[in-house]
């Protein structure tokens, strides 16, 4: 996968400046997803992990939303119909998008407006820095259809980033969130006007490319694994990881800039 020329079918792409952009991109539609940009993305942030030239990724919706979830007709409908076994084979492909999401190196950047529910919801979740609009709409559906709302991580990620009380409101009700409310319980780190939304993600996001990413990698990886260890393993594993970046020649570099009063100009190697 060349990050210059890839040219997915179901989810617009672009690249530029190390900072891959990732569009849902069905507006009429309110960006919803099918079995086919489940899957497509899916593979492609597990793809990330191989391609050291896409620093970080700016996530958003086209149409003024960022997404509506599963498509009721193309999804929804059809799995009322499988067996067993094919619904198993879905739900772990779609827990697959999350992992492989928290599972690549590049922080994930995520450009919310409009509505951003159900599966487009966890996509949120799952991103590193979530920025939106007041006109932000942020609901976690499946109990509207009947289903639990330990999906896609939702029960692991969300009390981590908004608390235990709050996670199960959300998830018991299907109720919206409002833009506010993600603000101030720490869901969105910053809500920004609506025309300025894709370029202060484009900013945040070129603001962590230009860092040592490298070392940003090894920070979303000791995010992940230091959730279920005590404090005790969690400082040792830093140590080590701490160690790691400290052979880098990023890490040189900075020194070096900084003894020569200068900005550093990071590698990410």
């Amino acid at each position: 996968m060349n990050p210059a020329t890839f040219a997915p079918q179901h989810f617009g792409w672009a690249f530029a400046d190390g900072v891959a952009t990732v569009t849902l991109n069905r507006p009429e539609r309110k960006n919803p997803l099918t079995f086919d940009s489940y899957a497509e993305l899916r593979d492609t942030f597990r793809a990330l992990v191989a391609l050291p030239e896409v620093k970080a990724v700016v996530l958003t919706g086209a149409g003024g939303n960022f997404s509506s979830g599963g498509d009721v007709h193309e999804i929804i409908g059809p799995l009322t119909r499988m067996a067993m076994p094919e619904l198993l084979a879905f739900t772990r492909m779609t827990g697959d998008l999350v992992k492989a999401m928290r599972g690549c190196p590049q922080p994930i950047v995520a450009a919310i407006d409009g509505v951003c529910v159900g599966a487009g919801a966890i996509m949120a979740m799952a991103s590193d820095i979530r920025l939106a609009t007041p006109a932000t709409k942020t609901a976690f559906l499946f109990t509207r259809v009947g289903l639990a709302g330990c999906d896609m991580g939702a029960c692991a990620i969300l009390p981590r980033l908004i608390g235990q009380g709050r996670a199960s409101e959300l998830l018991f009700t299907g109720r919206v969130m409002t833009a506010e409310e993600g603000e101030r319980w720490g869901f969105h780190n910053r809500l920004v006007a609506t025309d300025a939304l894709l370029d202060e993600a484009m900013a945040a996001a070129r603001a962590i490319a230009a860092g040592p990413t490298f070392a940003h990698g090894i920070t979303k990886t000791q995010l992940n694994m230091e959730w279920a260890v005590s404090l005790d393993v969690a400082i040792e594993m830093e140590a080590q990881a701490q160690a790691i970046c400290m052979q880098t020649q990023d890490f040189t570099r900075a020194f070096e800039a900084f003894a020569a009063k200068q900005t550093p100009v990071f590698e990410g190697n």
